[in-house]
């Protein structure tokens, strides 16, 4: 039987439909034709790095980088000037899209990804984004620091090497305002830390858990096999988290990859960090969501915003548990 499931974070109501589940190999996987098809060298392999612009940070592992954080050829957000909104009669508003927008290459590999980095890689990952979202927050123009990753065409990547994306915004998205709100108006104490010992207490939605960090399919999941990656030290921004907390964090991010790859195959995925506004106060706790690619949304969902899940959460955490990840 379908039912309704409300999704604490964002108030949002999502449709559990699990008599419509496929078998995991029905599923979208990645189309790499195009990609295969590039005559051009890509641009963010070792030896193009001169088809980039310079980079803006560099680590490095015996001699050669590993990661590099550089400008975006074609900025989604640019420039330092103020947030200002214009109002161009009684409906129409807009306003100047003012940021900083950077790509962030973290693995030099070309068939790599976030799934096989090695245990150092994964911590220098996380390490790499706490110091980009602190520089961030001491622009005045940035208000909001948005960290993707999307992997495979279908989940909006135009370039098949492993990259993220690090988007310093004039504005708040709503997506975390309405988390913001969440966290404010939960009479229970922390929101994520009590959903966390709601999860680990019940287990069936449990991928990875250990002292550190937790990685569940979230009881409202969306979309087949979604994951939350949640450490147990609370913090309101990721540049607060210690360095122990990140690394777990980092390889626990890598081995939900690991284990949604061994259990689904090469699909497309999309990651996103949450964290609070660079100067916002009050209770959040900084968290990161993995949504795979997995099945396509048609007019119902964009018609009415309620999702459909055809796995629920329960069956894709135990499929998820019983692989091995591929790292």
């Amino acid at each position: 039987m379908s039912q309704m499931r409300l999704n604490p974070l964002n108030g949002r109501w999502v449709t559990i439909v699990p008599d419509r589940a496929e078998r995991p190999t029905d599923f979208i996987h990645r189309d790499r034709s195009e990609e295969l098809s590039l005559s051009r060298p890509c641009p963010f392999c070792p030896g193009n790095e001169e088809e980039t612009p310079p980079a803006l940070e560099t680590t490095e592992d015996d001699g050669t980088w590993s990661m590099r954080v550089i400008p975006n050829l074609y900025p989604a957000f640019d420039g330092d000037d103020a947030f200002a909104v214009q109002n161009l009669g009684p409906v129409h508003v807009q306003a100047e899209a003012s940021g900083i927008h950077e790509v962030f290459v973290y693995e030099p590999e070309h068939e790599g990804g976030l799934g096989t980095l090695d245990d150092e890689h994964a911590a220098e990952f996380m390490f790499v984004l706490k110091r980009r979202l602190a520089e961030h927050a001491q622009l005045p123009f940035v208000r909001y620091t948005q960290v993707i990753v999307n992997h495979g065409r279908e989940a909006g990547a135009s370039v098949a090497h492993p990259h993220g994306q690090i988007l310093g915004l004039p504005f708040v998205p709503g997506e975390v305002l309405d988390e913001e709100r969440a966290f404010a108006r939960f009479a229970g104490g922390s929101l994520l830390e009590t959903t966390l010992q709601a999860e680990i207490t019940v287990g069936d939605r449990i991928v990875i858990s250990n002292d550190d960090v937790v990685v569940f399919c979230p009881f409202a999941s969306g979309v087949p096999y979604e994951m939350m990656v949640v450490p147990h030290e609370q913090h309101a921004h990721l540049p607060s988290a210690s360095d122990d907390a990140l690394r777990a964090v980092g390889i626990a991010l890598r081995d939900a990859i690991g284990h949604l790859q061994a259990a689904l195959g090469d699909v497309a995925f999309n990651i996103g960090l949450h964290t609070a506004p660079h100067q916002h106060t009050g209770d959040y706790h900084w968290h990161m969501h993995i949504w795979p690619q997995v099945t396509t949304q048609a007019g119902f969902e964009r018609g009415t915003g309620v999702l459909i899940n055809i796995v629920a959460p329960e069956k894709a955490a135990s499929t998820l548990r019983s692989v091995g990840a591929t790292a």
